[in-house]
């Protein structure tokens, strides 16, 4: 059976399917409803470029991505190799206020509608995103380095190899109290389909953890919640997961909790969380391979 993916911004449609016969009949039934052009293959839309090729569909953000360069005035520019300095530790209450917060403003939310191709600007986006009220010089001076990043990565974007597996793959982690403000940590996960990247997020945590292992925890959580979601969308298109997807973790104590039952009477502070990723565990919808890094603290 076709199936087919119907995708309305206002008035742009984007008709998506593995049925020809079944498009054309679509796009005749619409073209008696509504004046329509059809573009035939899409190369374009909303920002996002399509790119075919016999190996697959690559998309960028590259046009989009030289607007942002432009509106911040940085075309003569060096670009850098890195969004965000190491070890940099932004702060709410550091340099002096912008007197027009209107342009940080608008470059931030560029910013995030660039993570749609762009998933490793996300971590530093999500940082410039928490000063949005109150922005400062030295915030101002961090989303320009991230655009200086941008307009020397323009190009790239996101692969989907057109012989790609259906097994989903995820990775979570958590930078423990991450934020120096509220000591609240930072949540990252992403999701693969096969080799492809389709999810991804860089999230800070709505409370403070009392452990790295608290706050893995969390993280670990709003991915296995990504899983089962995805899981549900791939059934519905008639590719159900029948094997458990891993998710890699790299510390040791999370999965030695949720594998182990006897640990639980020492986390009853994140007995939710425990509760839930140990089930989706135990229902083997998930598995928990360990990952090793050379940052890890467990």
């Amino acid at each position: 059976m076709g199936i087919v993916v119907l995708l309305v911004y206002v008035d742009d449609i984007v008709i998506i399917g593995s049925d020809s016969a079944l498009l054309g009949q679509l796009k005749t039934h619409l073209s008696e409803s509504f004046h329509m052009k059809d573009f035939v293959s899409l190369t374009y839309s909303l920002g996002l470029e399509v790119h075919h090729s016999p190996s697959g569909i690559f998309l960028n953000q590259h046009k989009y991505a030289n607007y942002l360069v432009a509106t911040a005035g940085l075309q003569g520019a060096t670009s850098v190799d890195t969004p965000m300095e190491l070890n940099v530790k932004l702060r709410k209450e550091e340099d002096d206020l912008l007197v027009d917060p209107s342009l940080y403003r608008k470059l931030v939310g560029s910013l995030v509608y660039l993570t749609i191709t762009k998933s490793n600007i996300s971590f530093v986006v999500q940082q410039v995103s928490q000063f949005l009220q109150t922005p400062r010089h030295l915030h101002l001076a961090v989303v320009c380095r991230i655009i200086r990043y941008v307009q020397g990565t323009s190009t790239r974007g996101l692969f989907f190899p057109a012989s790609n597996s259906t097994r989903l793959a995820a990775y979570s982690d958590a930078d423990w109290v991450g934020c120096v403000d509220t000591r609240h940590s930072i949540t990252g996960w992403c999701v693969f389909l096969g080799d492809a990247l389709i999810s991804w997020k860089s999230k800070k945590q709505n409370g403070v953890s009392k452990s790295s292992t608290e706050s893995e925890y969390w993280a670990m959580s709003l991915a296995c919640s990504e899983i089962i979601w995805l899981r549900g969308l791939l059934a519905e298109l008639d590719f159900a997961e029948t094997d458990p997807t891993p998710l890699h973790a790299d510390n040791t104590s999370v999965i030695q909790i949720t594998a182990n039952p006897v640990y639980h009477e020492r986390t009853k502070h994140i007995e939710v969380d425990c509760h839930y990723i140990r089930e989706t565990f135990e229902a083997r919808v998930i598995t928990l391979p360990h990952i090793s890094t050379g940052l890890t603290n467990c």
